[in-house]
């Protein structure tokens, strides 16, 4: 899968707090996937991570008025987040569910800060790839 190619865009914690804090690079890739209409997911679990519920919240919560959609975890996406995660031997549940749920779909590019741990759980999932911001 190759740049451009994807069909869908999951941002993770690192990649939706980039968004909200005006990164030049995020807000560029994000306006090209608006234009060729890929749809932009956030994973209700990032929601929870990022979020506080106070004023601190509120470029946060701009952001995720803009996104396509804040997708909640079923069961089978934890499942699928286990199985990375026992595959890859870590810890990381936060970014095996935000994998999992780039899993879901297929040619899904992930945007994080965080590619290492990221691609270790993407590495046996041909539809999935991880972009740096």
């Amino acid at each position: 899968m190759g740049p451009g190619t994807e069909r869908r865009i999951v941002l993770d914690s690192g990649a939706l707090i980039a968004w909200a804090a005006g990164s030049p690079n995020v807000r560029s890739r994000l306006a090209v996937a608006a234009r060729r209409s890929i749809p932009v997911v956030v994973p209700a679990v990032v929601v929870a991570e990022v979020t506080r519920g106070g004023p601190r919240d509120a470029t946060v919560n701009r952001v995720l008025k803009l996104v396509g959609s804040v997708t909640a975890v079923t069961e089978s996406t934890a499942r699928m987040a286990g199985r990375l995660l026992a595959a890859a031997e870590m810890e990381a549940t936060v970014d095996a569910l935000v994998v999992a749920e780039a899993a879901r779909g297929d040619r899904t590019a992930v945007l994080t800060g965080d590619p290492g741990d990221l691609s270790r759980l993407a590495a046996n999932l041909p539809g999935v790839r991880i972009r740096a911001i």
